[in-house]
């Protein structure tokens, strides 16, 4: 006989269920009613690092309970009008539902002929063709850009020394006979250093190429230091570029990049974790469109498309040098053929780290087939709209300074104080930022360039309104005010 405890019956899963249903919909209508952020409280954090693993157990209604006490009143915040931290947006309906009904499934998506398979594969397709890539690329889905990343790296390396002779699946770095180098731009996110890292390659051989005048990657510089490496009988392995940089929304451009990659036989990986779902803007389309010339591309759902965490896509234009990356079956025992008995397609294990893959695709497919590219484009719109709203607003203050050009959906701005500068002018906007985000009104984060502190809105959120970017105005002008004693 089955576990009780475990065997529930059609009558109490929909009853829980109803009451989980209702947590949920409570939670985001309160939202733009409650403050944007609310610390976790210190005795409460206390409590629960000091609480011992539960012996008995407790009825789901105690544990629903708990939860509406204890963890619901305090989110990150991301799902509030005026939360413009990060790139943390608001999770689409569609896809918390997707989610929960993933979990219901709960498939382990390394392969097999299951539905989790199809539709991973369906919405790997569906980036493709957003993005420009071919059909027979092969597209993984992931944690999210840190992941893809690692992914497509080390993809990168393999050629690298594939097109050498050289057999680093069998001897490791240790039987390289040169060092393997990789580009990134200035501006780059910080998990390529990380992924440089941990492929071996080391931070030595991390190259940084100097940003121009936009905060830009630039080509010139990528080709000089190429050269260098080259000369040298270093390896150029992989160049990494942006398509939205995480300070100031900056494109990196991508066209040119591509260019240099190309005549000198260097992988290009372009990091579209934020970015790239821009391209569905007629205004952003142009620059983001060299996307499809990347040998391999990330882009996070769970970003601009709204979807829930986690929910990553990588994106590799040469799907066999993935596969012979990654793959531990030996090919006479490969899957190949059996499409439509048990095995089903080529395993999905075969072109990634994880063995055991969570069923990601549902809560994408579910948000993607809800609100079509049609109405992506329509909210993608919609924020790139209130982040010129907020630029605007930020030009016409005279106590505000604007950093420009102002990228994407990023606005980056500072107090210019009472006339002073350096680093009391970097305490001053320090302080206000604090003062913002624990006001509860709003919420913004930061960032440092020129080495000065900055105040950073990255606008990823459908329930912002234009009015709110002329009071998240005023908020910054009357917390510096009170700080500047008036």
């Amino acid at each position: 006989m089955a576990d009780p405890a475990f065997e529930w019956t059609e009558d109490e899963i929909r009853r829980v269920g109803h009451r989980v249903a209702d947590l949920i919909a409570r939670h985001l209508a309160r939202l733009p009613g409650d403050p944007a952020f609310r610390p976790f409280p210190a005795a409460l954090a206390d409590e629960l690092a000091a609480a011992p693993a539960p012996i008995g157990g407790a009825s789901p209604d105690e544990v629903l309970d708990a939860f509406a006490r204890e963890i619901e009143p305090y989110p990150f915040g991301n799902g509030h009008p005026r939360f413009y931290g990060w790139v943390n947006p608001p999770p689409s309906p569609m896809g918390i539902f997707g989610a929960a009904l993933a979990a219901a499934m709960n498939p382990s998506v390394a392969g097999g002929n299951h539905a989790a398979v199809h539709l991973e594969r369906q919405v790997a397709g569906w980036f493709k063709e957003l993005v420009g890539f071919p059909a027979d690329s092969m597209g993984l889905l992931v944690s999210g850009g840190s992941h893809a990343a690692l992914t497509a790296l080390a993809v990168a390396r393999h050629r690298a020394c594939r097109r050498r002779g050289w057999d680093l699946r069998a001897t490791g770095l240790q039987g390289i006979p040169a060092p393997l180098v990789v580009y990134k731009g200035a501006e780059g996110h910080g998990c390529h250093q990380k992924a440089v890292e941990l492929l071996g390659l080391g931070s030595d051989n991390l190259r940084v190429v100097p940003s121009d005048g936009e905060l830009r990657m630039d080509p010139a510089a990528l080709d000089a230091l190429v050269a260098e490496d080259l000369a040298a009988g270093r390896v150029p392995v992989a160049a990494i570029a942006s398509a939205g940089t995480v300070n100031t929304g900056a494109v990196d451009p991508l066209g040119p990049l591509a260019d240099v990659c190309a005549r000198r036989g260097v992988w290009l990986h372009v990091d579209g974790a934020y970015g790239a779902p821009a391209i569905l803007d007629e205004g952003c389309a142009a620059a983001l469109r060299p996307m499809a010339r990347a040998d391999s591309l990330a882009v996070d759902p769970h970003k601009w498309l709204y979807v829930p965490v986690d929910a990553g896509v990588v994106l590799v234009r040469d799907a066999a040098a993935m596969r012979d990356t990654f793959s531990l079956v030996p090919p006479y025992l490969r899957t190949d053929g059996d499409e439509r008995g048990v095995q089903g397609p080529p395993w999905f294990s075969e072109f990634g780290m994880e063995q055991t893959r969570s069923f990601r695709a549902l809560k994408i497919w579910m948000a993607l087939r809800h609100l079509g590219l049609s109405g992506y484009r329509a909210l993608v719109a919609r924020d790139l709209a209130a982040a010129r709203r907020l630029a605007e607003r930020v030009r016409a203050a005279p106590d505000l300074v604007l950093w420009e050009p102002q990228g994407l959906s990023i606005v980056c701005f500072r107090h210019a104080g009472a006339g002073g500068g350096g680093e009391a002018l970097d305490d001053l906007n320090r302080a206000v930022l604090r003062d913002i985000q624990l006001g509860g009104a709003a919420f913004l984060s930061s960032t440092v360039m020129a080495g000065r502190f900055w105040l950073r809105a990255c606008i990823v959120n459908p329930r912002a309104r234009l009015e709110d970017m002329d009071a998240l105005v005023e908020l910054v002008r009357a917390a510096a005010r009170r700080r500047l004693g008036g």
